[in-house]
């Protein structure tokens, strides 16, 4: 099963990718964790990726195709594969195509986490952890027991993530929307592409996510 799961910052796609990847055994390949990884390694790519990067040059589109093909010679025909941010252009999709052509694979399924982007703000803007063990809490949804004191380890100290503000998570909105907008169609056109609403519960994602791909 080769996926491709969108779903903008905040929709729960990290979540429900790494319960992917633990309940069905698949791979999430995240074409960020890849260079970085590759770079590390010094793997051909990756050398040919580090030295387009210290220009300060994008990472062409060849050299993320061949991290993808790397990745997938290496792992056994039967597991299944997340995309994670890759593709993002008409270009990107058609070379997909391609590398899983090529490696007897097929793309099953593009699921998208819908959302409402004034609950999303919400949900977003309103969380906070433990400054001390990192619990993480919530302004409405998931306040502590006691107002201003961590359950997990009576802790009064609590923090926000700085770029979790209302400007910029509509910005990562608008950001995400601009990316997605070019491949849906493709996508839309061969009838794979599914949506699920990113705003009910972790739960409910999960079963919806996992009766797409049971059909």
């Amino acid at each position: 099963m080769n996926i491709i799961l969108l779903g903008p910052p905040g929709a729960g796609k990290g979540t429900q990718s790494a319960n992917l990847v633990e309940n069905h055994k698949m791979r999430q390949l995240s074409t960020g964790d890849m260079l970085r990884a590759a770079v590390k390694a010094q793997t051909p790519v990756g050398l040919e990726a580090k030295a387009v990067m210290e220009r300060g040059d994008l990472v062409s589109d060849e050299i993320v195709s061949s991290l993808i093909s790397d990745e997938l010679a290496a792992m056994s025909d039967d597991t299944g594969v997340i995309f994670d941010g890759y593709p993002r252009t008409e270009a990107q999709a058609t070379s997909l195509d391609e590398i899983l052509e090529q490696h007897g694979r097929k793309l099953d399924h593009v699921i998208e986490l819908e959302v409402n982007e004034d609950a999303l703000v919400e949900r977003i803007t309103g969380r906070f952890s433990c400054a001390s063990c990192g619990a993480l809490y919530h302004d409405t949804a998931n306040p502590p027991k006691v107002e201003g004191v961590c359950d997990a380890c009576g802790s009064t100290e609590f923090k926000r993530r700085p770029d979790d503000n209302e400007d910029t998570v509509r910005n990562r909105m608008a950001e995400y929307r601009a990316k997605t907008a070019p491949i849906l169609p493709i996508y839309d056109a061969r009838g794979i592409v599914t949506r699920v609403d990113g705003m009910a519960s972790i739960s409910q994602v999960t079963q919806a996510l996992n009766a797409i791909l049971a059909s």
